[in-house]
């Protein structure tokens, strides 16, 4: 008998990739991070993408999460957490560790775990070490599945500071001068280290910033002005990383350029310019995020100018072998030249942050933004490539 005049069954209507978005963590930056994820929930198109919150506590605890964008702010100055979006006090989050399944499971203590059905990408806003510093990353790479952003290694050498700096000279890109305290050193001789701390400071003068060596939005930077202030500085980088930064202050502008990876390669935004801010010493975690400082976007700069640091930009990008997305800060000295500063592979994703207006900025909004990213992503294959 002919099938041809039977009614045909409806196919079913492709599935839409599955976006994890996982946020929090361990580090000092987990309020930012949280903030970030907010924004990021908020422009993510809900008609080609379904989307499923985790958020990781403080403590390490891997939580489903509300998806409401809305608590993910900072209010009256005091920065969410994942603590009170978490939908229960004690269930985790389990993300396979087999490529051939990437099925995510919800467990309860005491209760049959569920399955909240296959990731495709995972978009990892994390901040800061246990996140940004390639460790998560691994954990995908493991897992097999897809994540937005740089892999392990440029991962790991975008959030040690040390490192970058060597990477950077090797490539031919000019840094400032700096000095880097091991713990063992510190642990062993702490006079010795002061001492050279101190030594530095004789050849390039005051002031210094001391800073943590793996750590990001500002946190744990002092600038000391005099010898009375380097103790407690150190102390301070020291509560967030063992392993402490010492800079030379370079005098001129902050310039921050922006990278995206599109189709045909790494393109640079627009840069800005970070004015010195009124009320603060320098660009702090105060400054930055909680009065809000306003960059200039574009940079007041010559088209030579601008074509240079974007042109740097995208060298540091390709240095480092980053992926994804990278935000560049340079100092413009008063000799005319740009000294690279350092390299954010996950950078503030926050309605504020300088990377979405560079590129608001160059013609890409916040929504298309977002979605590029994910694209990107899901074009690469987890391993080596």
């Amino acid at each position: 008998m002919s099938t041809e005049n039977l009614p045909q069954s409806p196919e079913q209507p492709p599935r839409k990739p599955r976006v994890a978005v996982v946020f929090g963590g361990r580090s000092s930056e987990h309020g930012i991070s949280v903030v970030t994820a907010g924004a990021v929930l908020k422009a993510i198109d809900r008609t080609k993408y379904d989307v499923l919150p985790i958020g990781i506590t403080q403590d390490g605890r891997w939580a489903l999460t509300a998806d409401e964008p809305e608590r993910m702010a900072i209010v009256d100055r005091r920065q969410p957490s994942v603590d009170l979006l978490a939908e229960s006090d004690g269930g985790g989050v389990i993300l396979p560790v087999d490529p051939a399944n990437r099925e995510v499971v919800y467990s309860e203590p005491g209760s049959v775990p569920k399955a909240l059905g296959e990731v495709d990408v995972v978009f990892p806003v994390l901040h800061g070490p246990y996140g940004e510093d390639g460790t998560l990353q691994g954990l995908l790479e493991l897992s097999g599945v897809p994540y937005v952003g740089s892999g392990v290694l440029a991962s790991a050498v975008g959030q040690d500071k040390e490192y970058m700096k060597r990477v950077f000279t090797s490539f031919g890109l000019k840094v400032g001068p700096y000095l880097v305290i091991r713990p063992r050193e510190w642990q062993q001789d702490e006079p010795a280290a002061r001492k050279k701390i101190v030594d530095f400071a004789g050849e390039h003068g005051w002031p210094l910033f001391v800073k943590p060596a793996r750590a990001g939005s500002s946190i744990g930077i002092t600038k000391v002005d005099d010898l009375s202030g380097l103790d407690e500085a150190i102390a301070e980088a020291q509560r967030h990383d063992p392993k402490i930064l010492v800079e030379a202050a370079l005098r001129g502008r902050e310039i921050e350029c922006g990278v995206l990876e599109f189709e045909d390669g790494p393109r640079a935004s627009a840069p800005a310019e970070i004015p010195s801010p009124e009320d603060h010493a320098y660009y702090d975690f105060e400054a930055k995020y909680i009065d809000s400082t306003p960059g200039i976007v574009p940079a007041p700069l010559t088209p030579e100018e601008t074509a240079q640091v974007q042109r740097l930009a995208v060298d540091a990008f390709e240095a480092t072998s980053c992926e994804g997305l990278v935000r560049a800060d340079f100092f413009l000295t008063e000799d005319g030249e740009f000294v690279i500063n350092e390299i954010n592979t996950m950078p503030g994703f926050t309605p504020i942050s300088m990377y979405p207006k560079m590129w608001e900025a160059s013609g890409v909004s916040y929504p298309e933004l977002v979605d590029r990213l994910v694209q990107a992503a899901l074009r690469r294959s987890t391993g080596l490539r």
